[in-house]
């Protein structure tokens, strides 16, 4: 999969309102962060709690250019939590945890800026 990058590229194709709601992304609390070394690309293992119906979950996340993990610990993010986990090495990555690029292409986290109740959902 090959995700546009581009901020001046046209939209993706028109999908329906069922194709969106079939995509379940939730907010969670990361309740620990550690460096993940052998990755092919410098990332961070993150423990991202969604609450009661999801659980904690974990994700690889390729954020070390803006992030570390003494600052990740209590910060809200978004991910889509109803993908196939992932392996990414020896690590199984359960959520795909949501961003935008910056300027060279770099991940900035996508978070709410008010405190919402972990696992809920997008709309």
């Amino acid at each position: 999969m090959h995700l546009v990058q581009d901020p001046n590229a046209p939209a993706s194709p028109m999908i329906t309102f069922d194709h969106f709601l079939a995509v379940d992304i939730r907010i969670g609390t990361v309740v620990a962060a550690e460096p993940y070394p052998e990755a092919k690309k410098p990332a961070l293992k993150l423990r991202i709690d969604f609450g009661g119906g999801i659980g904690i979950k974990q994700s690889s996340a390729q954020i070390t250019r803006h992030y570390d993990c003494a600052t990740l610990v209590g910060r809200q993010v978004a991910a889509v939590v109803n993908f196939p986990p992932r392996q990414i090495g020896k690590f199984m990555s359960e959520v795909l945890t949501l961003g935008f690029p910056d300027k060279d292409g770099e991940v900035v986290l996508f978070q709410p800026d008010i405190k919402v109740p972990n696992g809920a959902r997008l709309f």
